[in-house]
C-alpha cells in the first residue's frame, strides 16, 4: 500500500480523481466528511443511545454521542501526530501532492466520529438481540431461504457493517448516502471482510466483519481504489486494514478504557481509592504531584488523571504506529496498536475492573434484559408486517404497524434478505427512548 493512494479524496459516483493539490484548504474534502457526519440524522440519534448504562438519566454518564465526539478528538490528535511524522518521512506527499499533517487528523477524526454510527439501541446487547432473533428466535424460520453469508450477516448482526451501510447506502434521490471520501471510509473500516469465513485468523482485522452482502460491491470498489491488500481466497472477500483504521481503533480503545472507567467512578460503581491506584500506575511518569495535591474534589482529581492518561496513551500509540509503519503498509501487522503498548498491562487492569464493577453491574444487566425484549418484539412485528405486505397477505394490523415506519423507510425490497436487513437497519437506527416508546405503544402500555 502507498500513502498517496490511501489518502484518496474520491467519493462515490466520481469519475475523475480528486487531486489534493487542487483542493480548497478552507473547505477540504476530509473536513466536509466530518461536517456531513455530524449533521446526519443517524449521528444525532447517538445522543440517546447507550454507551455503558442503558436508559440512564444521570448527567454523569456518556452516551454514544459524547463518546463519539471524544473519540474523534483523540483520533484527530493521533492523526495529526502520525501525519507530521509521515510527511517528514515522505516529503513528496506534501511537495508533489499537497498533503498536510492535518489531513491525517481530519481523516481519522471523521472516521472516529462515525465509528459507532451503526450501533443499535442498548449498546452491544442490542447487536446480540438482533442476532439472536434470527439464530434462536422467531427469525430462525428464514434460515433455509438465505445464502450462508446472508444468514451470517443477520445472526452476527454487526454495528461496524451497519455503520458502513449508514454512511454509503443509497435511497431514491440520495445516491451514495453521505458521500464520504474513500480515505475516510477506509479509516472507518476496522474489519474489512465479509461475515464468512468467521474469524478465520488471529489477525485483528478478522475479529469481526465490516460490510453486509448488500454492500459488497461498493465495499470492494473502495478497497480496490485505495490499493488495500486482499487477503482472502476461494471467492471470499477480505483485505488488510487501511493504516489509519489502526488509529481509529486506538482512539476508541483509549476512550472507552479511560472514560468508561471515569463514568463508573462518578456513578459510585468504582471507589475512588481503586481509581487512584489504577490511574496513577498509568501516569506515574508524567504526573505533577504538586498540582495534583491542590485538587480538592474527587471529580477534579479523576478529571486530571483522566486527561493525563489519555495524553500518555496517545503518545504511546503514535510511537507504536511509527515503529511499525512499514509493516502496516505491507499488511504485516495483525495487532491492535494497544496490543503493543508499553501500558498494555495497566489498560488491561482497568478494563478488568470495569467489567467487574460497571459492565456487569445490576443496573446495566437489568436494562440490557429490557433491551432484548424491546428489540426482538419490534423486529418480529415489523418483519412480519413487511413480508406480509410484499406477499399481498397483510392484515389490517400489519398495515397499521407499517404506518409507524418513517417515510424514508417506506421502500420496496425485492428479496427476503433485503427485507430482513432493511428492518434490522430501521430498528438499529432507533434511539433507546424511541425503541422503548414504540414497544410500549405496540403492547398497549403507552400513556398519553
Amino acid at each position: 500500500m502507498n500513502w498517496e493512494q490511501l489518502l484518496s479524496l474520491k467519493k462515490q459516483g466520481d469519475t475523475n480523481k480528486r487531486l489534493r493539490i487542487k483542493q480548497d484548504d478552507t473547505r477540504l474534502g476530509f473536513e466536509v466528511d466530518y461536517d456531513r457526519i455530524i449533521f446526519s440524522a443517524a449521528f444525532r440519534s447517538l445522543q440517546d443511545k447507550t454507551q455503558v448504562i442503558p436508559l440512564s438519566k444521570t448527567d454523569f454518564v456518556h452516551t454514544r454521542l459524547t463518546h463519539s465526539l471524544e473519540v474523534s478528538v483523540v483520533g484527530r490528535s493521533l492523526g495529526r501526530l502520525v501525519g507530521k511524522k509521515i510527511i517528514e518521512k515522505y516529503p513528496y506527499l506534501k511537495e508533489v501532492h499537497g498533503y498536510h499533517m492535518n489531513d491525517f487528523g481530519a481523516i481519522v477524526a471523521a472516521a472516529s466520529l462515525a465509528h459507532d454510527i451503526g450501533n443499535p439501541p442498548f449498546g452491544h446487547s442490542g447487536e446480540k438481540a438482533i442476532g439472536e432473533y434470527f439464530s434462536i428466535g422467531k427469525g430462525l424460520k428464514y434460515k433455509d431461504k438465505l445464502t450462508a453469508k446472508q444468514w451470517q450477516d443477520l445472526i452476527d448482526f454487526e454495528g461496524n457493517a451497519n455503520g458502513f451501510s449508514v454512511l454509503t447506502g443509497s435511497r431514491p434521490g440520495i445516491e451514495g448516502g453521505l458521500r464520504i471520501s474513500y480515505a475516510t471510509l477506509g479509516a472507518f473500516m476496522k474489519y474489512p471482510k465479509e461475515s464468512l469465513p468467521k474469524k478465520p485468523t488471529n489477525n485483528i482485522a478478522d475479529k469481526k466483519y465490516g460490510f453486509f452482502q448488500a454492500d459488497k460491491l461498493f465495499f470492494q470498489e473502495v478497497a480496490d481504489d485505495m490499493g488495500l491488500i486482499a487477503n482472502k481466497e476461494d471467492g471470499d472477500i477480505g483485505f488488510e486494514r487501511h493504516p489509519l483504521a489502526y488509529l481509529v481503533e486506538a482512539a476508541d480503545d483509549i476512550c472507552y478504557t479511560i472514560i468508561d472507567f471515569e463514568d463508573g467512578i462518578n456513578l459510585g460503581l468504582v471507589s475512588e481509592d481503586f481509581a487512584l491506584e489504577y490511574l496513577i500506575k498509568l501516569v506515574k511518569d508524567n504526573i505533577d504531584v504538586a498540582k495534583y495535591k491542590l485538587l480538592e474534589t474527587k471529580e477534579d482529581r479523576i478529571s486530571y488523571l483522566r486527561a493525563l492518561a489519555i495524553g500518555t496513551l496517545i503518545n504511546d500509540a503514535v510511537d507504536v504506529f511509527i515503529e511499525n509503519e512499514e509493516a502496516i503498509l505491507n499488511g504485516k501487522f495483525p495487532f491492535a496498536l494497544t496490543d503493543k503498548s508499553k501500558y498494555k498491562a495497566q489498560m488491561n487492569d482497568i478494563i478488568k475492573l470495569s467489567v467487574e464493577k460497571i459492565y456487569q453491574s445490576r443496573e446495566v444487566i437489568e436494562k440490557e434484559i429490557v433491551g432484548y425484549q424491546i428489540i426482538q418484539t419490534l423486529l418480529d412485528k415489523f418483519i412480519t408486517a413487511f413480508n406480509n405486505k410484499y406477499e399481498g397477505t397483510a392484515s389490517n394490523y400489519d398495515k397499521l404497524i407499517l404506518k409507524m415506519l418513517p417515510e424514508k423507510h417506506q421502500l420496496e425490497k425485492g428479496n427476503l434478505y433485503e427485507r430482513l436487513l432493511h428492518i434490522c437497519h430501521y430498528v438499529s437506527l432507533l434511539t433507546d427512548g424511541n425503541a422503548l416508546e414504540l414497544y410500549e405503544m405496540i403492547n398497549g402500555r403507552k400513556n398519553n
